[in-house]
Protein backbone atom coordinates (compact mmCIF):
# COMPACT_ATOMS: atom_id res chain seq x y z
CA UNK A 1 0.00 0.00 0.00
CA UNK A 2 1.26 3.50 -0.27
CA UNK A 3 1.77 5.88 2.58
CA UNK A 4 3.48 9.08 3.51
CA UNK A 5 6.42 8.25 5.67
CA UNK A 6 8.65 10.78 8.05
CA UNK A 7 12.09 9.01 9.24
CA UNK A 8 13.18 11.99 10.57
CA UNK A 9 12.52 15.42 12.46
CA UNK A 10 12.28 18.47 9.89
CA UNK A 11 10.26 20.33 7.66
CA UNK A 12 7.05 18.60 5.42
CA UNK A 13 10.25 18.24 2.44
CA UNK A 14 11.25 15.02 4.69
CA UNK A 15 7.67 13.33 4.17
CA UNK A 16 7.98 10.81 1.71
CA UNK A 17 5.68 8.57 -0.78
CA UNK A 18 6.47 4.80 0.27
CA UNK A 19 5.08 1.49 -0.80
CA UNK A 20 4.67 -0.26 2.59
CA UNK A 21 3.33 -3.65 3.66
CA UNK A 22 -0.23 -3.64 4.42
CA UNK A 23 -1.12 -3.80 8.31
CA UNK A 24 -2.80 -6.85 9.98
CA UNK A 25 -5.51 -6.44 12.45
CA UNK A 26 -4.64 -7.62 15.96
CA UNK A 27 -7.33 -8.93 17.76
CA UNK A 28 -9.32 -6.32 19.15
CA UNK A 29 -8.41 -4.12 15.72
CA UNK A 30 -10.00 -3.39 12.33
CA UNK A 31 -7.88 -2.60 9.53
CA UNK A 32 -9.98 0.55 7.96
CA UNK A 33 -8.92 1.47 4.01
CA UNK A 34 -8.74 5.93 4.31
CA UNK A 35 -10.61 7.52 2.17
CA UNK A 36 -9.06 10.97 3.77
CA UNK A 37 -7.53 11.90 7.06
CA UNK A 38 -6.48 15.28 8.67
CA UNK A 39 -3.63 17.33 9.85
CA UNK A 40 -3.56 18.63 13.45
CA UNK A 41 -1.19 20.47 15.72
CA UNK A 42 0.02 17.31 17.00
CA UNK A 43 1.07 16.18 13.36
CA UNK A 44 2.80 19.78 13.18
CA UNK A 45 4.71 19.41 16.07
CA UNK A 46 5.23 15.11 15.73
CA UNK A 47 6.88 16.07 12.00
CA UNK A 48 9.35 19.09 13.05
CA UNK A 49 10.30 17.26 16.64
CA UNK A 50 9.79 21.19 17.99
CA UNK A 51 10.04 22.04 20.92
CA UNK A 52 12.68 19.95 21.48
CA UNK A 53 11.02 18.23 24.88
CA UNK A 54 8.28 16.84 23.29
CA UNK A 55 10.76 14.56 21.80
CA UNK A 56 10.74 12.41 24.89
CA UNK A 57 7.17 11.50 23.98
CA UNK A 58 7.75 11.62 20.25
CA UNK A 59 11.24 9.42 19.91
CA UNK A 60 14.37 11.08 21.16
CA UNK A 61 16.40 10.93 18.00
CA UNK A 62 13.95 10.18 15.40
CA UNK A 63 9.89 9.60 15.66
CA UNK A 64 8.30 7.06 17.09
CA UNK A 65 5.89 6.81 14.60
CA UNK A 66 6.80 6.64 11.04
CA UNK A 67 3.48 7.32 9.54
CA UNK A 68 1.52 9.73 10.91
CA UNK A 69 -2.12 11.08 10.96
CA UNK A 70 -4.67 10.24 13.42
CA UNK A 71 -8.22 12.14 12.56
CA UNK A 72 -9.47 8.69 9.78
CA UNK A 73 -12.57 8.52 8.01
CA UNK A 74 -12.86 5.22 6.00
CA UNK A 75 -14.42 1.89 5.65
CA UNK A 76 -14.04 -1.49 7.25
CA UNK A 77 -12.17 -4.30 5.63
CA UNK A 78 -11.68 -6.70 7.93
CA UNK A 79 -11.60 -7.48 11.41
CA UNK A 80 -10.05 -8.93 14.13
CA UNK A 81 -11.61 -11.96 16.37
CA UNK A 82 -12.70 -10.25 19.42
CA UNK A 83 -14.12 -7.36 17.58
CA UNK A 84 -17.74 -6.78 18.54
CA UNK A 85 -18.50 -3.12 17.32
CA UNK A 86 -17.93 -3.48 13.93
CA UNK A 87 -18.65 -5.68 10.85
CA UNK A 88 -16.67 -5.30 7.27
CA UNK A 89 -18.27 -2.90 5.44
CA UNK A 90 -19.37 -0.38 8.18
CA UNK A 91 -18.62 3.25 7.46
CA UNK A 92 -16.18 4.78 10.09
CA UNK A 93 -14.38 7.73 11.92
CA UNK A 94 -12.34 8.71 14.74
CA UNK A 95 -8.72 9.35 16.20
CA UNK A 96 -5.86 7.52 16.58
CA UNK A 97 -3.75 9.63 18.42
CA UNK A 98 -4.30 7.05 21.30
CA UNK A 99 -3.03 4.10 19.65
CA UNK A 100 -0.69 3.94 16.52
CA UNK A 101 -1.48 6.74 14.22
CA UNK A 102 -1.04 5.92 10.94
CA UNK A 103 -3.98 7.78 8.70
CA UNK A 104 -1.69 9.16 6.14
CA UNK A 105 -1.48 5.70 4.23
CA UNK A 106 -4.54 3.50 2.29
CA UNK A 107 -4.72 1.47 5.35
CA UNK A 108 -4.81 1.45 8.77
CA UNK A 109 -5.23 -0.77 12.02
CA UNK A 110 -7.97 0.84 14.26
CA UNK A 111 -8.39 -0.25 17.92
CA UNK A 112 -12.43 -0.48 17.68
CA UNK A 113 -13.15 1.30 20.60
CA UNK A 114 -11.53 4.81 19.12
CA UNK A 115 -13.99 4.59 16.38
CA UNK A 116 -17.53 5.24 15.70
CA UNK A 117 -19.60 5.13 12.83
CA UNK A 118 -19.33 8.11 10.16
CA UNK A 119 -22.02 10.59 10.30
CA UNK A 120 -24.17 9.73 7.15
CA UNK A 121 -24.82 13.20 5.96
CA UNK A 122 -20.70 14.13 5.66
CA UNK A 123 -18.37 13.00 3.30
CA UNK A 124 -15.27 11.33 4.15
CA UNK A 125 -13.27 14.79 3.83
CA UNK A 126 -15.47 16.57 5.85
CA UNK A 127 -16.20 13.49 8.67
CA UNK A 128 -12.09 13.27 8.69
CA UNK A 129 -12.24 16.80 9.81
CA UNK A 130 -13.91 15.98 12.92
CA UNK A 131 -12.76 13.92 15.69
CA UNK A 132 -9.92 14.78 17.45
CA UNK A 133 -10.96 18.81 16.79
CA UNK A 134 -14.45 17.81 17.71
CA UNK A 135 -13.45 15.75 20.91
CA UNK A 136 -11.22 18.56 22.39
CA UNK A 137 -13.75 21.36 21.84
CA UNK A 138 -16.36 19.16 23.53
CA UNK A 139 -14.37 18.05 26.16
CA UNK A 140 -12.38 21.92 26.99
CA UNK A 141 -16.03 23.45 27.10
CA UNK A 142 -17.53 21.15 29.87
CA UNK A 143 -13.95 20.96 31.52
CA UNK A 144 -15.37 23.41 34.11
CA UNK A 145 -19.14 21.64 34.09
CA UNK A 146 -22.06 22.21 31.65
CA UNK A 147 -22.23 25.33 30.23
CA UNK A 148 -24.86 27.48 31.71
CA UNK A 149 -27.19 29.81 29.31
CA UNK A 150 -26.38 33.34 28.80
CA UNK A 151 -22.27 32.60 30.10
CA UNK A 152 -19.47 34.27 28.67
CA UNK A 153 -16.67 32.62 26.82
CA UNK A 154 -14.36 33.29 25.34
CA UNK A 155 -12.19 30.76 22.54
CA UNK A 156 -8.75 32.16 21.74
CA UNK A 157 -7.44 30.73 18.27
CA UNK A 158 -10.95 30.28 17.18
CA UNK A 159 -10.31 29.59 13.68
CA UNK A 160 -8.50 26.43 13.57
CA UNK A 161 -10.05 22.96 14.08
CA UNK A 162 -10.69 23.43 17.87
CA UNK A 163 -11.75 26.97 17.64
CA UNK A 164 -14.74 26.40 14.76
CA UNK A 165 -15.97 23.33 16.98
CA UNK A 166 -16.11 25.37 19.91
CA UNK A 167 -17.85 28.56 18.55
CA UNK A 168 -20.85 26.34 17.52
CA UNK A 169 -20.52 23.96 20.48
CA UNK A 170 -20.85 26.99 22.86
CA UNK A 171 -23.85 28.98 21.05
CA UNK A 172 -25.89 25.42 21.07
CA UNK A 173 -25.69 25.81 24.24
CA UNK A 174 -26.08 29.03 25.07
CA UNK A 175 -23.11 31.15 25.54
CA UNK A 176 -22.43 34.89 24.61
CA UNK A 177 -19.28 33.76 22.63
CA UNK A 178 -16.10 35.64 22.05
CA UNK A 179 -14.02 34.95 19.23
CA UNK A 180 -10.29 35.82 18.67
CA UNK A 181 -8.21 35.08 16.10
CA UNK A 182 -6.19 36.52 13.29
CA UNK A 183 -7.93 39.46 10.41
CA UNK A 184 -7.93 36.84 8.06
CA UNK A 185 -10.53 34.18 9.89
CA UNK A 186 -12.89 36.97 11.44
CA UNK A 187 -15.10 36.17 8.48
CA UNK A 188 -15.40 32.54 9.40
CA UNK A 189 -15.80 33.17 13.05
CA UNK A 190 -18.90 35.28 11.98
CA UNK A 191 -20.16 32.60 9.99
CA UNK A 192 -20.11 29.76 12.63
CA UNK A 193 -22.03 32.26 14.97
CA UNK A 194 -19.41 34.50 17.38
CA UNK A 195 -20.89 37.12 19.31
CA UNK A 196 -17.64 39.29 19.27
CA UNK A 197 -14.75 38.83 17.36
CA UNK A 198 -11.31 40.16 18.57
CA UNK A 199 -8.43 40.51 16.00
CA UNK A 200 -5.60 39.56 18.23
CA UNK A 201 -2.61 41.88 16.31
CA UNK A 202 -4.92 44.50 17.31
CA UNK A 203 -6.61 44.31 20.58
CA UNK A 204 -5.16 42.39 23.36
CA UNK A 205 -8.23 40.56 25.02
CA UNK A 206 -6.90 40.21 28.35
CA UNK A 207 -6.14 44.54 28.62
CA UNK A 208 -10.09 44.37 28.13
CA UNK A 209 -12.43 45.12 31.09
CA UNK A 210 -14.93 42.08 29.84
CA UNK A 211 -15.18 39.39 32.51
CA UNK A 212 -15.31 35.86 31.37
CA UNK A 213 -16.68 32.36 32.45
CA UNK A 214 -14.87 30.54 30.40
CA UNK A 215 -11.71 31.08 28.61
CA UNK A 216 -11.17 28.38 26.11
CA UNK A 217 -7.29 28.55 24.53
CA UNK A 218 -6.13 26.54 21.89
CA UNK A 219 -2.26 28.57 21.63
CA UNK A 220 -1.87 30.00 25.25
CA UNK A 221 0.63 32.21 25.38
CA UNK A 222 0.17 34.78 28.06
CA UNK A 223 0.73 35.44 31.72
CA UNK A 224 -1.33 33.09 33.70
CA UNK A 225 -1.77 36.90 36.02
CA UNK A 226 -3.20 38.10 32.78
CA UNK A 227 -5.84 34.82 32.05
CA UNK A 228 -7.14 35.58 35.91
CA UNK A 229 -7.72 39.19 35.38
CA UNK A 230 -10.49 38.68 32.57
CA UNK A 231 -11.86 35.77 34.85
CA UNK A 232 -15.54 36.11 36.47
CA UNK A 233 -15.10 34.54 40.46
CA UNK A 234 -16.45 31.47 39.31
CA UNK A 235 -14.59 31.42 36.18
CA UNK A 236 -12.08 28.66 34.26
CA UNK A 237 -9.28 28.53 32.64
CA UNK A 238 -9.03 25.75 29.80
CA UNK A 239 -5.95 25.22 27.87
CA UNK A 240 -5.95 22.60 24.76
CA UNK A 241 -2.65 24.23 23.56
CA UNK A 242 0.31 27.01 24.19
CA UNK A 243 3.93 27.63 25.36
CA UNK A 244 5.81 25.23 27.08
CA UNK A 245 6.56 27.51 29.44
CA UNK A 246 3.01 28.34 29.94
CA UNK A 247 2.23 24.62 29.81
CA UNK A 248 5.22 23.79 32.87
CA UNK A 249 3.84 26.98 35.23
CA UNK A 250 -0.19 25.92 34.76
CA UNK A 251 0.66 22.24 35.99
CA UNK A 252 2.88 23.59 38.74
CA UNK A 253 0.28 26.34 39.60
CA UNK A 254 -2.86 23.00 39.39
CA UNK A 255 -0.65 20.95 42.16
CA UNK A 256 0.20 23.74 44.47
CA UNK A 257 -2.25 26.29 44.91
CA UNK A 258 -4.78 26.38 46.89
CA UNK A 259 -8.48 25.81 46.25
CA UNK A 260 -10.67 28.95 45.02
CA UNK A 261 -13.09 29.86 42.15
CA UNK A 262 -11.09 30.56 39.51
CA UNK A 263 -10.06 27.07 38.07
CA UNK A 264 -6.94 26.93 35.89
CA UNK A 265 -5.87 23.74 34.34
CA UNK A 266 -4.06 21.60 31.07
CA UNK A 267 -7.12 19.61 28.70
CA UNK A 268 -5.54 16.10 28.99
CA UNK A 269 -6.98 15.00 25.52
CA UNK A 270 -8.94 11.50 26.03
CA UNK A 271 -10.30 9.90 22.52
CA UNK A 272 -13.06 7.85 23.03
CA UNK A 273 -15.92 6.89 20.96
CA UNK A 274 -18.82 8.34 23.32
CA UNK A 275 -17.42 11.53 22.44
CA UNK A 276 -17.64 10.35 18.98
CA UNK A 277 -21.42 9.54 18.75
CA UNK A 278 -22.29 13.07 20.44
CA UNK A 279 -20.75 14.62 18.00
CA UNK A 280 -22.23 12.57 14.98
CA UNK A 281 -25.47 12.99 16.42
CA UNK A 282 -24.90 16.76 16.24
CA UNK A 283 -23.58 16.66 13.09
CA UNK A 284 -26.41 14.63 11.40
CA UNK A 285 -28.81 16.67 12.86
CA UNK A 286 -26.97 19.32 11.15
CA UNK A 287 -26.70 21.64 14.34
CA UNK A 288 -22.67 20.96 13.98
CA UNK A 289 -20.78 21.32 10.86
CA UNK A 290 -16.62 20.73 10.02
CA UNK A 291 -15.26 23.34 8.50
CA UNK A 292 -12.91 22.27 5.61
CA UNK A 293 -10.03 25.05 4.46
CA UNK A 294 -8.67 22.45 1.95
CA UNK A 295 -7.88 19.30 0.55
CA UNK A 296 -4.80 17.86 -0.74
CA UNK A 297 -3.86 14.35 -2.36
CA UNK A 298 -2.14 12.23 -0.14
CA UNK A 299 1.31 12.43 -2.92
CA UNK A 300 0.72 15.92 -2.11
CA UNK A 301 0.65 15.80 1.39
CA UNK A 302 4.24 18.12 1.96
CA UNK A 303 2.08 20.48 0.18
CA UNK A 304 -0.50 20.09 2.96
CA UNK A 305 1.77 20.54 5.90
CA UNK A 306 3.77 23.68 4.21
CA UNK A 307 0.11 25.37 3.95
CA UNK A 308 -1.02 23.98 7.46
CA UNK A 309 2.65 25.56 8.59
CA UNK A 310 1.55 29.05 7.47
CA UNK A 311 -1.34 29.50 10.13
CA UNK A 312 -3.83 30.56 8.47
CA UNK A 313 -5.91 28.04 7.84
CA UNK A 314 -9.43 28.43 8.26
CA UNK A 315 -10.99 24.66 9.91
CA UNK A 316 -9.02 22.14 8.98
CA UNK A 317 -6.57 20.68 6.08
CA UNK A 318 -7.92 17.54 4.77
CA UNK A 319 -5.72 14.51 2.94
CA UNK A 320 -7.63 12.76 0.56
CA UNK A 321 -6.47 9.14 -0.53
CA UNK A 322 -7.90 7.40 -3.40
Amino acid sequence: MKAIRNEKYGLPDVLQLKEVDKPVPNSNEVLVKVHAASINSWDWDYLTGKPRIYRLLFGLFKPRHKILGADIAGQVMSIGEEVKLFKPGDKVYGDLSAHNWGGFAEFVCADENLLSSKPANLTYEEAAAVPQAGVLALQGLRYNGDIQEGQKVLINGAGGGVGTFAIQLAKLWGAEVTAVDCSEKMDVLLDLGADHVIDYQKEDFTKAEKKYDLVLDVIAQKPLSQYENVLNPNGALVVVGGSVALLLKLAIKSIFSKNSGKKMGILVHKPNRQDLKVLRELLESEKLKPIVDKCFPLDKTPDAFTYYGKNLVKGKVVITIE
